[in-house]
């Protein structure tokens, strides 16, 4: 198990695309913290299945996510991966756009990145050895109309992705972020209606003509897939991976 020895904290972790990576480290040995909401049972049934702390941060408040990064460097260590994956959506034309969404979105899904990264290159610097990996989208390359909060933030976490592997290029540590196209999770599903609303479109106009309009394969991309990215960029022969921006979008950003 490549992954023995070594901790992994991964945000927005109790559900999707970060519960998929949560589980493919746990199954290369990795001590795991996970994050994120959701039921108390169904939760406390996934810390069970994979032995991982929880810790319920809100990815929004600065002071909430150092109290996750102390916790887990003091029940843990490390946390010698990290995975930054919380986000969240809204679809809304600019002019009608709620700010407290905007502000809302950019916190969670780019200001959190930082806030995170900051915490954990000390020790993985200290170590010579570490891992960040960030959760962008095909959104972090093109643009969609109605989603201007999360295209502004994930051009955002691509371009933090750069400048962090640059800062810490020599110091054992690597930086990448993996841009899925559409993932068939709850943030995929929830964000039909407004889609629905937006463009006056049935639910399957919206699967077929928007979601996978993009997407030459015309399939979602599968959190097992994403994780199974996420675990060749902890192994020692994707060191010299650092500062990329790696698509798997069925195509979606080729043309």
């Amino acid at each position: 198990m490549i992954l023995e020895g070594k901790v992994a904290l991964v945000t927005g972790s109790t559900s999707g695309i970060g519960l998929a990576i949560a589980r493919a480290f746990a199954a290369e040995g990795a001590s795991l913290m996970i994050n994120g909401f959701g039921d108390t049972q169904e939760i406390e049934r996934v810390k069970s299945e994979l032995g991982a702390v929880h810790d319920g941060a809100d990815m929004s408040d600065p002071a909430a996510i150092e109290r996750m990064m102390r916790r887990c460097a003091d029940e843990l260590g490390g946390p010698d991966i990290l995975v930054n994956n919380a986000g969240i959506q809204h679809v809304a034309p600019i002019d009608s756009f709620p700010p407290e969404k905007w502000d809302a979105i950019i916190a969670i899904n780019l200001s959190a990145v930082f806030h995170t990264t900051r915490h954990a290159l000390p020790a993985m610097k200290a170590k010579g050895w570490g891992r960040v990996i960030n959760t962008a989208s095909a959104h972090s390359l093109v643009a969609s109309p109605n989603k201007s909060a999360y295209v502004a933030a994930k051009h955002g976490v691509a371009g933090f992705t750069k400048t962090a592997a640059l800062e810490v290029a020599r110091e054992g540590v690597t930086v990448n972020c993996i841009s899925p196209g559409y993932v068939w999770t709850t943030l995929v599903e929830n964000q039909i209606p407004d889609t629905m609303k937006a463009r006056g479109l049935t639910r399957e106009q919206v699967m077929n003509d928007v979601l996978l309009a993009a997407q030459p394969t015309k399939q979602f991309v599968t959190p097992e897939q994403v994780a199974a990215l996420a675990v060749f960029l902890c192994r020692d022969e994707a060191a010299s991976i650092t500062g990329t921006n790696i698509s798997m979008d069925g195509g979606w950003t080729a043309a």
